[in-house]
């Protein structure tokens, strides 16, 4: 068995940095807390996922912008671009933050942008304090605003710091600290793993290094690309498949509306092409089909051969987001128009780091109209200081995935085990390789190489007996409890309890359960880990006797 876990709820999971991104939550009963009120909880974190609230390096930065223009007593939050804060002010003033009850939209004249010049341009949004609930919106979903490292480095300048017009075009004028050696450094990197070990090595023409965007987190690739083409086409979106939880607030927040298939199962398939005749014999436009490969938390994959086939008839964009499966293990950019990555999850590997990344597929019908739009409306955001620590950390991606590939499936063949004895408390295990969706998986894993053959990824749930074998299962399982995966450690999240305890039913309708504990596998020694499973099994097991 592992050390025991010694980190105090709130803290930074080991081995942390000043730039972690990770926050130990602790035992079940602050699952339960999270669940009924996230804000009181996240409100007592030391550390936290930056999206969820400003790392003090933020905090520190935009109280010094504040001080400088004498008004302490407003909300304020921090961007790169005059973009970024624009969309800001867009939603933060839109009639959809009207609820009726508790919130209303902030008024045109009392939200504004002002401009700084540090060692980098900011552009502060600052409005009333007693609508900072509304506001904090933007800041947790679309996740485009400036990172730690930005802050950090903007800090060491202060004696620079004074407040500027708005420069005319700012955000196509040049921006080296967003566009520099390393950052083509790092596409060439991301181009080297989407081509490494491909399944049809004839495949032409391959990607390359302008085809690659970066954006500032995973969420902000999903969100920047969607604003291109909301505004372009402004048609509805589809989600196909479950989805990180902000994928599915962005689409409700952001367009006219989307249409949601959570199953993602070949019935989903046929609902989608009856969706998708139906809005084109009422001439309304479907912009985009969304999916992940495969799909959080319970890992269905879609089938995308024929998602493929149905954005080819109807005339759709297909966009999927392959951060579960990863570029090392799966080979999927021929059947996606546009591919989506969380860059902060297993290829920056050290939870210390935040990026995102989206790349154009050449081959696709759709190329020409993407780039055009991408190129009109691009503004890079990735701190070059940010870019040299996921160049740094990802040098070791495939070895890190290897290892984590194998933990995985060394747990869940465990796991799988106890699930098919009907006296155990586990239930159900979930991943590619137990999953009756796996064969869609399977059908798009690389070519085994020497220095790498391709797993099913370091994220897998598992489903126990009910509520109370739950809670004994996760409060005896000795790893850290956190929100985040592919980080060097082991990390167990109650997903569905922590962000759907307020709509169960719902959650259910999906597959989504209480007494599922979703995990990323870290890369620690395979018999410790195990060893601390079993424990937790054992501990289930007792409590499921008891009943």
């Amino acid at each position: 068995m592992s050390a025991k876990i010694q980190t105090q709820f709130g803290e930074p999971v080991p081995p942390a940095s000043r730039h972690s991104v990770t926050v130990h939550m602790g035992g079940w009963d602050n699952v339960e807390r999270y669940g009924n009120n996230s804000s009181s909880v996240i409100a007592q974190f030391k550390n936290v996922y930056p999206r969820m609230r400003p790392h003090p390096y933020i905090v520190e930065l935009t109280k010094a912008l504040l001080e400088e223009i004498g008004q302490s007593d407003v909300g304020c939050y921090l961007f790169s671009s005059l973009q970024s804060a624009k969309e800001c002010i867009e939603y933060a003033t839109s009639e959809k933050r009207n609820n009726d009850v508790d919130r209303r939209p902030v008024a045109v004249e009392h939200i504004k942008i002002r401009t700084f010049s540090v060692k980098d341009m900011i552009f502060a949004v600052t409005f009333p304090l007693d609508q900072a609930s509304v506001v904090a919106g933007f800041w947790s979903t679309p996740g485009v605003g400036v990172s730690s490292r930005f802050a950090e480095a903007n800090l060491s300048h202060l004696h620079e710091l004074k407040q500027i017009t708005i420069p005319p075009n700012q955000d196509q004028d040049a921006r080296p600290n967003f566009v520099s050696p390393v950052h083509k450094l790092l596409r060439e990197r991301v181009i080297h793993y989407l081509e490494r070990a491909p399944l049809n090595p004839s495949q032409q023409p391959h990607p390359s290094v302008t085809d690659v965007y970066f954006y500032q987190t995973g969420m902000a690739a999903i969100y920047k690309p969607h604003t291109y083409m909301l505004s372009r086409y402004q048609g509805t979106t589809v989600l196909f498949g479950m989805a990180f939880m902000n994928t599915l607030t962005a689409f409700e927040e952001f367009g006219p509306g989307y249409k949601f298939f959570g199953l993602g199962t070949d019935e989903d398939v046929s609902k989608l092409r009856t969706f998708l005749d139906e809005e084109r014999s009422c001439g309304r436009k479907v912009q985009a089909i969304w999916a992940e490969f495969p799909a959080n938390p319970l890992l269905v994959t879609p089938d995308i051969t024929a998602l493929r086939q149905l954005a080819d008839e109807y005339d759709v964009v297909l966009a999927i987001d392959d951060t579960i499966g990863s570029w090392s293990n799966i080979d999927i950019i021929a059947y996606a128009d546009l591919l989506v990555t969380s860059m902060t999850k297993s290829f920056n590997g050290y939870a210390d780091a935040i990026a995102g990344c989206a790349v154009l597929n050449p081959t696709s019908p759709k190329y020409n109209q993407l780039k055009a739009l991408f190129d009109e409306k691009y503004v890079p955001e990735l701190y070059v200081d940010d870019a040299e620590a996921i160049e740094r950390n990802s040098r070791d991606y495939l070895s890190r995935t290897d290892k984590m590939n194998k933990n995985a499936n060394a747990i869940v063949q465990y796991l799988q085990k106890c699930a098919d004895d009907p006296t155990s408390a586990v239930k159900q295990v979930h991943y590619p390789s137990v999953n009756q969706s796996g064969s869609n998986y399977e059908r798009f894993m690389r070519r085994p190489t020497p220095e790498f053959t391709a797993g099913y990824g370091c994220l897998f749930s598992v489903e126990l007996a009910d509520i109370p074998t739950t809670q004994a299962f996760y409060d005896n399982l000795n790893v850290h409890k956190s929100v985040h995966l592919g980080a060097p450690v082991t990390l167990a999240f109650a997903y569905t309890m922590c962000t759907y305890k307020k709509r169960l039913d719902w959650a259910a309708q999906y597959g989504l359960k209480p007494t599922q504990i979703r995990i990323s596998a870290g890369l620690e020694e395979t018999d410790l880990l195990l060893q601390d499973f079993k424990v937790a099994v054992e501990a289930s097991n007792k409590c499921w006797d008891r009943q």
